[in-house]
């Protein structure tokens, strides 16, 4: 890949994914589906009261899919799910709009995916998903989540 900063973090997340393991202590769970791309993918989460104390996923997915699930284990843990559920409607409705991604300083993870799904729009669904997934768990939605760009 290239040498912008998107790509070593997106890069580093599908090489070391961060929380790709089951969760059998989980407390909420949602699966989600990428029908154009045949990502298939599980989100578990364990809250103590409403606090995220872990967020882990198995998936059959891509790399772009892999990278932002990765990221979202690391980002949301210690999170209530009340902020989290904010956070992530905000932020998915930011990748399926293309909007503008703040300085990579600023924030890298926001700035990574949401420069991805603008560079590779026909990945937004990719990006997008994990972070659907989790809300719908957060949610106790037993239906297959998918994301529409």
């Amino acid at each position: 890949m290239g040498s912008s900063p998107y790509d070593d973090i997106v890069m580093d997340h599908i090489r070391n994914a961060r929380g790709y393991r089951a969760l059998d202590s989980a407390t909420h769970r949602a699966t989600g589906h990428n029908p154009l791309c045949g990502d298939d993918l599980t989100v578990y989460a364990m809250l103590a009261g409403d606090r995220i104390e872990i967020v882990t996923f198995q998936c059959t997915c891509c790399g772009i899919s892999m990278a932002s699930a990765s990221m979202m284990s690391e980002h949301m843990q210690g999170k209530s799910s009340v902020q989290v559920r904010d956070w992530i409607s905000s932020f998915v409705a930011d990748l399926v709009a293309h909007a503008e991604p703040p300085a990579v300083a600023a924030d890298p993870l926001r700035y990574a995916l949401l420069q991805t799904v603008r560079d590779l729009p026909v990945r937004t669904p990719c990006a997008a998903l994990p972070w659907a997934t989790l809300a719908a768990a957060l949610a106790g939605s037993a239906e297959i989540v998918t994301v529409r760009a």
